[in-house]
């Protein structure tokens, strides 16, 4: 397996997953990542960190899956499951083979921080090992969407 390149899946800054208001991704209960805090605009696009095949779909998240028992997840806001969808636009299916950068959804996080919910989007490596990845962007630095985040090199 060779090393991965993870790009943003959305403008903003840069935040360390430790400062994200949900333990499961503060404690990388589901792995380890990045995250970052999106501008406050009124629509956005979230753009695929990867290439892969769409697994798990809901309008705030996918993971994506790599092909070699690696996978990614973006999540969309923290809480934003209780939306039931209002706000976001799908543009993918599950079992989708997508691109880096290609647009996977949209939504608006303007709409997101009215309802009173944290805006801040997790990039996590499902399951990895936090001793593969390497960061390329140091904490409150901004980044377009699709500019490099992490490399992931397997272990092994």
């Amino acid at each position: 397996m060779t090393t991965l390149r993870l790009v943003s899946p959305v403008p903003g800054l840069v935040r360390a997953l430790a400062d994200v208001p949900d333990p499961v991704f503060a404690e990388e209960m589901v792995g380890p990542g990045v995250a970052v805090e999106p501008d406050a605009v009124a629509r956005m696009d979230v753009v695929a960190p990867c290439d892969g095949v769409v697994g798990s779909l809901h309008p705030h998240a996918v993971a994506l899956e790599l092909g070699d028992e690696r996978a990614v997840l973006v999540h969309v806001g923290i809480d934003t499951v209780g939306l039931a969808g209002a706000g976001f636009t799908l543009h993918v299916a599950r079992g989708q083979h997508v691109r880096t950068g290609d647009r996977m959804l949209t939504w608006s996080p303007v709409d997101v921080a009215a309802a009173g919910l944290a805006t801040v989007c997790p990039l996590v490596v499902l399951q990895g090992d936090p001793a593969t990845l390497t960061r390329l962007v140091e904490d409150g630095a901004r980044v377009e969407a699709g500019a490099p985040l992490l490399d992931w090199t397997p272990a092994g």
